[in-house]
């Protein structure tokens, strides 16, 4: 999915409605649900339940609920519902400009934390599930420049988290995308096994 600006020119609300829709049509291009992807030990169906399954959790603990949806076993359809779920959050102004406050997350208005801890999240793995599916990932290399930029200057406690693996060196000269697959410690040279 396209969009019209740049990811860095969009505030949250459509940001989220780019990167989601966007990882949407990546799911629709998945043939093989139980096949491999870039994260070790995951199949592709891994990473729609990771989006769709940790969010809920996150935002109920500081207080905001999400509706449950299709359960991980129709990847499509629980994306959708969960994509739409976040957007109808996002799109009512007065629940999108309230305060959320999480106690490892800190204090946020909700619309930046979904932007900061979800869209950002669903973004990275929308190469994942491409690589995983057989399709470019095709990721704004503005967005993409901006992630590393502000995740290098956390780097030692994202690698302590043990949300990222150590990074994968890439050229000097790598495309964006490229150095975030690279720094979030992904093999940027991964590509679905053949038949």
């Amino acid at each position: 999915m396209a969009s019209a600006s740049p990811l860095v020119d969009l505030d949250p609300v459509a940001r989220h409605r780019v990167v989601a829709g966007r990882f949407a049509e990546v799911t629709r291009s998945v043939a093989d649900w139980d096949g491999p992807t870039p994260v070790d030990g995951w199949r592709a169906r891994d990473v729609v339940r990771h989006l769709v399954e940790w969010f809920p959790g996150f935002l109920a603990t500081g207080g905001v609920e999400l509706p449950p949806g299709p359960p991980v076993d129709e990847p499509v359809a629980a994306w959708a519902a969960r994509a739409a779920a976040v957007q109808a959050l996002l799109d009512d102004a007065e629940r999108a400009e309230a305060d959320f406050e999480h106690p490892q997350a800190g204090r946020h208005r909700l619309a930046d934390a979904v932007d900061r801890f979800y869209t950002a999240d669903v973004f990275m793995h929308t190469w994942d599930l491409a690589r995983a599916a057989g399709v470019e990932p095709a990721l704004d290399p503005g967005w993409c420049t901006r992630m590393v930029d502000g995740m290098a200057d956390i780097e030692d406690l994202l690698r302590s988290s043990g949300q990222y693996g150590p990074a994968v060196p890439v050229p000097d000269d790598a495309d964006p995308e490229t150095r975030l697959a690279g720094f979030i410690g992904r093999d940027p040279s991964w590509r679905r096994p053949g038949p």
